[in-house]
């Protein structure tokens, strides 16, 4: 009977949680394009990407490609936007291929409010390059409807 309720209170503490989590999970999509402030940029800025991100608790897995910068990438980054479309504060770094052409990988733990946060579509990525070092491609990672 001792052995019995043990594997109920782990079940309860461990797994039960897990499997929660992976049932909640959100999944985001977005767009990478360039969105140059002014004609001086739009000449350094080329390039098209996609990503996507799972939302699993509190842990943040993304994923993106892209292709056509007309100079190497030099770092990208997770960024919060006062409101959605608007530019914003750096969050994190994120792993990125230096080159015209790669992939961006991260993930990372945020914080509930974080979380709260790219829910509501604060959260984009920015990759900068060589001829564009305050951003060649953006993109805002918009939360996906369920399928029922």
């Amino acid at each position: 009977m001792k052995h019995i309720f043990s594997l109920g209170i782990f079940l309860l503490l461990v797994v039960f949680p897990v499997a929660t989590q992976a049932q909640g999970a959100r999944a985001f999509k977005g767009r990478l394009s360039p969105m140059p402030l002014d004609l001086a940029m739009a000449v350094n800025m080329a390039g098209q990407g996609a990503m996507t991100a799972t939302l699993a608790g509190n842990t943040l897995t993304l994923s993106a490609t892209f292709e056509g910068l007309k100079s190497p990438a030099t770092a990208a980054h997770l960024k919060k936007s006062p409101k959605p479309g608007m530019r914003g504060e750096p969050v994190m770094d994120l792993t990125v291929t230096r080159a015209t052409a790669g992939q961006v990988s991260a993930t990372l733990d945020l914080t509930p409010q974080q979380a709260s946060e790219l829910q509501a579509g604060r959260y984009y990525v920015q990759i900068d390059s060589e001829k564009a070092p305050d951003g060649n491609l953006w993109g805002w990672l918009l939360p996906q409807e369920t399928k029922r």
